[in-house]
């Protein structure tokens, strides 16, 4: 078998590509000092955002986590988003075993759509009812922060219970009403 000079150039390249992936895959985003110490970027913290990134939780961004529910299974997680509305969704649903006597359920909106107020309904959040009502003024589009554990990946979609939801900013009654 004859190997051309174009052949081995796809080779290597094909071989420096997968070298560069991997070494992204596993080294980001700790990066090695010079005495070969592995560095951990710290997380900035300020007063009104007071999370601890730890092994247990992770902050993340809703997408990744509705590509890729069995990953975060089991697992505590953070997240920004955008309020949405109060739903029934997937409540009393036999798998998830969330009781609309006990939960309520709620939407975020999906960050990938900037346009428009379209629903993440692939993601199942769920709050205790008695937590709930203390957020009873979120209107869609506030910029909220929650926290909770992901519980089960039925369906292919993550299930959350949230502990946890901060207002970090409210809409303008102004813009709501022109939507």
């Amino acid at each position: 078998m004859n190997i051309t000079s174009k052949d081995k150039k796809c080779l290597v390249t094909a071989i420096i590509l997968s070298v560069f992936a991997i070494s992204i895959y596993y080294f980001h985003p700790q990066t090695v000092s010079a005495a070969g110490a592995v560095i951990t970027p710290k997380v900035q913290s300020t007063p009104s955002k007071q999370i601890m990134s730890t092994a247990a939780t992770q902050l993340t961004c809703p997408l990744d986590i509705v590509a890729n529910p069995s990953r975060y299974l089991n697992k505590r997680v953070v997240m920004q988003a955008k309020f949405d509305k109060f739903s029934t969704l997937g409540l009393d649903y036999s798998r998830a075993n969330r009781s609309s006597q006990d939960y309520i359920g709620f939407l975020i909106q999906r960050p990938d759509v900037t346009d428009h107020n379209i629903p993440l309904s692939e993601m199942k959040l769920f709050l205790k009812r008695d937590y709930a009502e203390k957020f009873i003024e979120l209107d869609t589009g506030d910029k909220i922060e929650i926290s909770g554990k992901v519980f089960s990946d039925a369906l292919g979609d993550p299930w959350i219970d949230i502990d946890s939801i901060v207002i970090k900013e409210k809409i303008k009654k102004a813009s709501a009403d022109q939507e």
